[in-house]
């Protein structure tokens, strides 16, 4: 029977799996106890008194506000500003992370739901806010920062926030755009949420949840793989009207607000967001694509002999090799593995770490309703983090751990920035989390002498690396594609799956049959539904730790500090002002090609290590 009361995911410690060993929980009540407790009502009411004094305060005299220092001062209003988001952040992050516990439950469900609308009426009160503070003049605001040291202190979230004073709109139809958001945007992206949360595929006649399935696209048996692709092609089939309507409204949605806004380019808003140049991303596009022959293609045809196939499957892309082990990795040598990865980097990047394990702020085990994939939420400054991932023991799953830790140490970092201005940019936001998992994968493969291992391991680092670089290009492709041609009108569910096919044969290469089923699969990919256009930021961050890496590795000292210089920036500097120290320049086109060097070097690597076994083979 469904739980019809909210869940409590910090009520239990940890889940015990006999492979896996306990599996942490969550605590949820360093946010609150519960939603019950009296301080999460007390701070719902608490927020919005705060937010009508804050308007009756300073709405309509943030002008003569510019010209003050002190109490009195802009930087003052800005500072009760942050405040109040801090709080706000908290009690949203709390309502959304114990929906993301189990979205299937119609109490979660209601809790988020309840406090979306929360967020909507006490936003209604600091919207002039933002809107009034951007209608000042430029020399007014470049006076009170020269002359209040509090306004300086927050500089650099005023002239981000300056950035989108052309895209913004008369504070009515702001108001309304707010209002109206619960009611468009969130409410699809809360019905694409809970219909994946509770679909089911068939395997062998037993039901599987989504993250058990798409593991089994990783697993040994080719039988099995077939299995679980055809599995996850019926549900999405069956389901695939909900999923083409969602995307056509969303898709609506976006090029309804960018065309009141004035954005000319389906991507310019999160391009925006990301406070990255539009050509800087076409750039990183062009180079990803004109390396597809040497990378994808490349790759997947070395595959295919491997596995003796002349032409793998779909279902076979992600296959493990025959050198790789089939040995469940326990959660314990999971955290001991990353940890000492990070230790090996920057003893202090292993304590940040080792307080997600100590202070349970990590969600591992896969449960019915539990959002699908992985995530590290930042929830706020006077808090910390919470990493959530599907643990199953994997090779892939590790990589996952020290990818969503890179993010958790970054938030921890950031946080010393405020409410306003720890938030990264998405393009650097991924830069600790990829620098995580390189730092891991460099630390295993070190201590394998093994030349079969070493085989498996550098096989899977490549699949990851085309994963993140090459593979979210194609999706950023592929959204490309979809939000052009919605422009023109509704599209079926057989023009997108054309478009998604599109893309994936040209960045996966020959070697690679897509057949029947596969031109569904862009049903669950969640980044389409709640962030579009954020799939380039993987490619960004990817290719930038590759050539921070290389720089690390060829520093005689002094890396780490400006390492950690970076991420306790937050979101207070551009990427160019970040990537000097290190000197490097993603506004450089040779930039793209160094990180994708990188790519090809480990590739050239496996198959001078494959003629090496090969040849020892004969000789025996």
């Amino acid at each position: 029977m469904m739980n019809s009361s909210p869940l409590h995911a910090q009520d239990a410690h940890s889940a015990h799996n006999p492979e896996l060993g306990n599996l942490p929980v969550w605590r949820l009540e360093d946010l609150y106890l519960s939603p019950d407790s009296l301080k999460f009502r007390n701070d719902q009411e608490r927020a919005l008194r705060e937010a009508v004094a804050f308007e009756a305060r300073w709405k309509g005299r943030l002008e003569e506000a510019a010209t003050q220092t002190g109490e009195n001062g802009l930087g003052t209003a800005v500072r009760d500003m942050e405040a109040l988001q801090d709080l706000l952040g908290r009690l949203g992050s709390y309502t959304g992370l114990t929906y993301f516990s189990d979205t299937t439950n119609p109490a979660n469900g209601k809790l988020y739901g309840d406090m979306q609308s929360k967020m909507v009426e006490i936003g209604s009160h600091l919207l002039f806010f933002t809107l009034e503070l951007n209608r000042l003049d430029d020399k007014l605001i470049e006076t009170s920062i020269a002359n209040d040291a509090v306004s300086a202190h927050y500089a650099p979230w005023i002239h981000d926030l300056r950035l989108e004073k052309p895209y913004q709109l008369d504070d009515r139809l702001e108001q309304l755009f707010m209002e109206k958001s619960m009611t468009g945007a969130a409410a699809f992206n809360r019905l694409f949420d809970e219909t994946m949360a509770a679909l089911r595929y068939t395997v062998d006649g037993e039901e599987l949840p989504l993250e058990v399935t798409l593991t089994m696209l990783q697993d040994a048996d080719p039988a099995k793989r077939k299995a679980a692709a055809q599995a996850l092609a019926t549900t999405f089939k069956a389901n695939i009207r909900t999923f083409t309507l969602i995307t056509n409204t969303l898709a609506k949605d976006k090029e309804i607000s960018d065309r009141w806004r004035g954005f000319e380019d389906v991507a310019d808003s999160m391009h925006l967001g990301n406070r990255v140049e539009g050509h800087v991303v076409d750039a990183l596009a062009a180079a990803v694509k004109e390396a597809y022959p040497r990378l994808s293609h490349r790759y997947y045809a070395m595959k295919a002999k491997w596995l003796g196939m002349e032409q793998m499957e779909y279902w076979d892309r992600n296959a493990p090799l025959p050198e790789t082990s089939n040995a469940i990795i326990s959660w314990e040598t999971a955290k001991d593995t990353v940890l000492s990865a990070y230790n090996g980097f920057a003893p202090e990047m292993a304590d940040i770490a080792r307080r997600f394990f100590d202070e349970r702020w990590i969600d591992a085990p896969v449960r019915p309703g539990k959002a699908p994939g992985a995530f590290a939420h930042p929830t706020v400054p006077s808090a910390h983090p919470y990493v959530l991932v599907n643990y199953m023991g994997k090779p892939r799953d590790v990589m996952t751990l020290a990818h969503e830790l890179g993010h958790g140490v970054h938030q921890v970092l950031a946080g010393g920035q405020g409410a306003l201005m720890a938030s990264t940019p998405l393009t650097l936001a991924e830069t600790a989390s990829v620098f995580g998992e390189m730092l891991t994968f460099r630390a295993l493969l070190e201590r394998t002498r093994d030349a079969r291992e070493r085989k498996a391991m550098l096989a899977q680092k490549v699949e990851d690396m085309i994963n993140t670089v090459v593979r979210q290009i194609a999706f950023y492709e592929f959204e490309r594609k979809v939000h052009t041609a919605r422009r023109e009108g509704e599209l079926t569910a057989d023009a997108i799956g054309e478009l998604w096919l599109s893309v994936q044969a040209e960045s996966l290469g020959p070697a690679i049959r897509i057949s029947e089923g596969y031109e569904t699969y862009w049903a669950y990919v969640p980044h389409f539904i709640h962030s579009p256009f954020y799939v380039y930021a993987y490619a960004f961050g990817d290719c930038l730790v590759n050539s921070l890496y290389a720089v690390y590795q060829n520093a005689a000292s002094g890396f780490q500090q400006k390492y950690f210089d970076m991420l306790k920036a937050g979101g207070a500097k551009h990427h160019s002002e970040l990537l000097k120290p290190f000197g490097l320049d993603a506004t450089d086109p040779a930039f793209w090609a160094q990180g994708l060097s990188m790519i090809e070097g480990l590739i050239d690597e496996l198959e001078a290590l494959d003629k090496t076994i090969d040849k020892d083979i004969n000789r025996v």
